[in-house]
Parts: structure tokens; sequence; C-alpha cells
């Protein structure tokens, strides 16, 4: 057995538009293939079955390589609640558990992101590196959802999104 731990990362984003269409966002594959760990030019595989023990798939190829996420639903209620796995198979069998909470304010909708990150310890570390290496997986996930998330947000309020060149 695998010494593991999960550090946790959480994240809140307001939209200005319904909490289904940003629910909407996550689920639907036309959608997805645009922000979803990836972007519509690279995308090579966008699946999607949304309900409880349903799967999803993205495949996004970069710089000559495919890069694969995967993961299943644990919970679909919308336009409220999202929760599913992820892992990425060829980095890690790691799952990591991930959940979308998303309610109406005024004016649009807020959504609370929560990833529970699993960390692989490797021999021999002592708390010290334990914790480091739970700031280092979660500042580099964080960094890359923040990006996700400005392609969320362009693409919920206006149908598009500006890909950098």
């Amino acid at each position: 057995m695998e010494n593991t731990s999960t550090t946790t990362l959480t994240m809140t984003r307001r939209f200005d538009v319904t909490a289904e269409k940003v629910f909407d966002a996550w689920l639907n594959p036309e959608m997805m293939k645009k922000w979803f760990f990836t972007m519509e030019p690279t995308n090579k595989v966008t699946k999607n079955d949304p309900r409880v023990g349903g799967s999803w798939e993205i495949v996004d190829h970069r710089e000559g390589k495919d890069y694969r996420a995967i993961g299943e639903y644990i919970e679909v209620d919308p336009p409220s609640k999202l929760v599913f796995t992820f892992k990425m198979p060829q980095f890690s069998d790691m799952e990591d558990r991930i959940f979308v909470e998303i309610k109406p304010v005024e004016n649009g909708c807020e959504m609370t992101f929560t990833q529970v990150i699993v960390v692989l310890h490797e021999e021999g570390w002592t708390e010290e590196d334990i914790e480091k290496a739970h700031n280092e997986y979660s500042s580099q996930t964080e960094q890359g959802w923040y990006y996700m998330f400005l392609g969320l947000k362009q693409l919920v309020e206006t149908g598009k999104i500006n890909y950098p060149s």
C-alpha cells in the first residue's frame, strides 16, 4: 500500500448568468471541449455520460502528446451540485475527488469548487516534506483551474472563449 495523504483546494467564482448555464457548461460536451482540461483547437475527445456511475473523458493534444483526463460521476444534482472523480492515468493511478456547488445570487450565481487532491508520499518523507508537497500540488492545481475558470466565465457569459494565440 502506497503512502498518500490529501490536501484540499477550494476556489469560489461568480458568474453573471444563471446557475443552470454554469452547471450545463460542466456537463455539455460541446461546452466542455472549449474549457474543461482542454481547448477547442487542441481537443481530440470529449465524452460524457452525466449520471451517477456514468463517466467522462477528455483527450487534449498539446506539443505532440495526448493528455487524457477521466473520471466518474458520484452525484449529479442539477443545477446545484456535482461530485466526480478525476485522474490522468498516464501520470498516476491516484484519483482526486471534485465537488462543484452552484448557488443563485443576485444577478447571477456563485460557484464553489473543491478538489480533494491525493498526494503520493515518497519513502522517508517528514511532516515538512508532506506539507511542502501539499502546497506544491495545491498551487499548481489552483493555477490550472484559474485559467480554466477564466475560460468558463467567458464561455457562459459571452458564448465564446478568446484563446491565447
